[in-house]
């Protein structure tokens, strides 16, 4: 063990009182000794910290003061580590601008800045306008982080949404551009989603209920009291979740209710946001879709008809409920469509095959396709927003492991591609200096688990530190983009991979259902035998891995460490989804009816029951050493709630056998996503890398080579 950790063991780690309580459920007792560090008034706490009862506060302050203490030690590598990330941070970074009739809207922060602004200018040249100034809006918050920023189609006011407590609540403004002046009725508790009705007199949001779920939609009306505003759609079920956004046309906009399962579209008229919503297809088990009009045809993209990769279709815009859909783009087992977006003469889509992403585009008139690859290993491309609905012009971005992003406009007709902006790392970034590969790890069932890697082509041969990260959840891809922060760990000798265990799409819709409910531990196995792999290759060995995870993905960090303690040096788990049992048995927090899809219903199922408690991180951890681990959690965090960490680093202490330490750090002012502002992001990221280094070694100073 590095002398630092023999150390840091040294300092008493705080030991909460254990309370048993005793849960029976399908005729299996268990004894929970932390489940008091759950508040009664938790509902309460979330929307206002202060309302944490003062015992459960001063054991996190307590765990928070132990997690300092042991890090102390390590604020100097933390400091230069921070140093060497903001430096390669462009600290005057801008957005292209983006044109919407007679103006360019664009976001960019100024020098030292921590959040965005959001600016205009005049397309025909004239000054910058600084609509909304984030900095301005958090300064005096503990937390401050900006949902949707929305102009409105006449383009004389602006709409936008504000979290100020890091629990997903936000706070609606509207805001008269040429005054400066924003509106007397904001409203309270949406989830910053905003869609303007065509004539700008008003727009709908989306409201979360008293258990932090999305449920409904409503028309706000400029200078109305939101106590009358009119409830344009509900959602009654709680395991389902509704989604806004307006259409690309922005004559509609679209409600999307979906679970981890299937999931029904619904249209609103922007010309008459009143008027009922009109369904595009009822929901049915397994039934996933989108929807996106165009000009007089809807365009879905669905796996419906035995389509798992998912195909494109299109019926008429005034028809569309007949049921005459036409095939635009057929399925192909094993090509994953996983986003499309219709322009006024084009279709454009985005899928991904064998790993490796590619953007696809068809004329809607002439029907001739043409697709644009990328031959670098391990890259990501986004679809850019774009106003023009009518112009052929489609933005786009490309990066890789090792290069950085660039954002281009492509002409749909022509096919001629313009760069907009390459991103700038200010201390300087070389992409020929790293090398980037994707290997394929073999499973115990025989499956071939793709692992992304970038390291410097001067690392030094033989094993060497590694970091793996995971998560394999909910359908979600790992992209393989660019990210400047963590060369501080490759330039010390680092290696960075990225797990695509299955539980992800990275191999289409089968990688999903493969991991996920009764197959959920499939998970875990990929992840280990990934692991295992990299050593194999003599890229790095046991004890030299840190392992990385967070939410679900910290859930895979908790159930490695029960199950294969012995390969990975140092575990990072951001707000860990841990307490797996406990969660999905209780249907009154906010996540868990919707999750009975992605995990089973162990509250009616006896056998679901039986699996969860199988590798529910809590429920098994072992009288084992265990490696060193930094836990973090957000206070006012709805999803994964304070106290599953808080409950786990307990236990861990409580049990374990040797190993550790086990540090606990919970953010007091912010929730899931941790800190909101893009330096503060990076504090929290070096002080993880600080605790990387220390666990299994690498260069203490910069780049190998200086």
């Amino acid at each position: 063990m590095p002398s630092f950790f023999t150390n840091a063991l040294k300092i008493q780690a705080p030991r909460a009182e254990k309370r048993p309580r005793r849960i029976v459920a399908h005729g299996v007792e268990r004894i929970d000794d932390y489940a008091w560090i759950r508040a009664e008034n938790w509902r309460e706490a979330i929307r206002d910290p202060a309302a944490l009862p003062q015992e459960i506060r001063v054991l996190i302050e307590e765990e928070n003061a132990y997690c300092d203490a042991v890090l102390r030690e390590l604020e100097p590598l933390a400091e230069k580590i921070y140093e060497e990330m903001t430096a390669r941070v462009d600290e005057t970074d801008a957005d292209p601008p983006a044109r919407d009739g007679d103006w360019l809207y664009y976001s960019r922060y100024r020098p030292e800045g921590q959040h965005e602004l959001i600016c205009r200018k005049a397309a025909a040249g004239g000054p910058e306008n600084i609509l909304l100034d984030g900095d301005a809006r958090a300064e005096g918050k503990e937390f401050f982080s900006l949902g949707d920023a929305v102009h409105s189609p006449d383009h004389r006011l602006l709409a936008f949404a504000c979290d100020e407590r890091g629990n997903e609540l936000h706070r609606v403004y509207w805001r008269d551009l040429a005054s400066g002046a924003d509106g007397a009725d904001a409203i309270e508790n949406s989830d910053g989603t905003i869609v303007w009705t065509e004539d700008s007199t008003g727009f709908l949001y989306t409201r979360m209920d008293d258990d932090f779920r999305s449920s409904e939609v409503f028309l706000h009306r400029l200078g109305a009291d939101p106590s009358t505003d009119r409830l344009v759609f509900a959602e009654k079920d709680p395991s389902w979740f509704v989604h806004l956004r307006a259409a690309r046309s922005r004559k509609m906009a679209i409600v999307k209710v979906s679970d981890h399962d299937c999931a029904e579209n619904w249209l609103i008229d922007l010309s008459l946001p009143e008027a009922p919503a009109r369904l595009v297809s009822a929901r049915r088990a397994g039934l996933r879709y989108e929807v996106e009009p165009g000009h007089d045809r809807l365009f879905m993209r669905t796996n419906a008809d035995g389509a798992f990769d998912y195909k494109l279709v299109s019926a008429p815009l005034d028809a569309f409920q007949s049921g005459e859909w036409r095939e635009e783009v057929p399925h192909r087992p094993g090509r994953m469509i996983f986003n499309a977006s219709v322009f006024a003469d084009f279709l454009v889509w985005l899928e991904r095959e064998d790993c490796a992403p590619r953007l696809g585009v068809k004329h809607l008139g002439a029907g001739g396709e043409h697709r644009l690859d990328f031959a670098t290993p391990c890259h990501h491309l986004r679809l850019q927003p774009n106003f023009e609905f009518e112009r052929p012009i489609l933005r786009f971005s490309y990066s890789s492991l090792a290069e950085p992003e660039e954002i281009f406009d492509y002409d749909l007709a022509t096919r001629q591609k313009t760069l907009l902006k390459r991103q700038d790392v200010p201390s300087g970034h070389d992409a020929a200096d790293f090398q980037t590969r994707m290997v394929f790890a073999p499973a115990p069932d025989g499956e071939k688990i793709p692992i992304s890697l970038v390291m410097r082509r001067d690392r030094q041969p033989g094993p060497g530190p590694l970091l793996l990260y995971g998560y394999g959840a909910y359908g979600a891809a790992l992209p393989d983009s660019f990210d400047e922060s963590r060369f501080s760990l490759i330039d010390r000798g680092f290696a960075y991979a990225i797990a695509h265990v299955r539980g992800g799409t990275e191999k289409g819709s089968r990688w999903y259902e493969d991991g996920k409910l009764e197959r959920k531990a499939n998970t875990f196995s990929d992840f280990i035998a990934c692991a295992r792999h990299l050593c194999a290759l003599g890229l790095t060995a046991p004890k030299k891995i840190v392992a990385e995870g967070g939410s679900a993905g910290g859930m895979l960090m908790g159930a490695v460490a029960n199950s294969a303690p012995e390969l990975f040096g140092a575990i990072l788990a951001e707000v860990p989804f841990v307490d797996v049992v406990n969660t999905i048995m209780d249907a009154s927090l906010p996540l868990t009816p919707p999750e009975w899809n992605e995990w089973g219903n162990p509250i009616e199922d006896a056998q679901v029951f039986r699996r969860l408690l199988s590798y529910s991180p809590y429920d098994n951890v072992k009288a084992q050493a265990y490696p060193p681990m930094l836990i973090e959690a957000g206070l006012t965090d709805p999803r994964v709630t304070y106290w599953e960490p808080a409950k786990w680093a307990q236990l861990l202490r409580q049990r374990m056998t040797g190993g550790g330490p086990i540090l606990l750090k919970t953010n007091m002012e912010a929730g899931h996503g941790g800190a909101a502002g893009r330096f503060d992001e990076l504090e929290e990221a070096a002080l993880r890398q600080a605790f990387a280094v220390a666990a299994v070694g690498g260069a203490l100073g910069g780049a190998l080579g200086g």
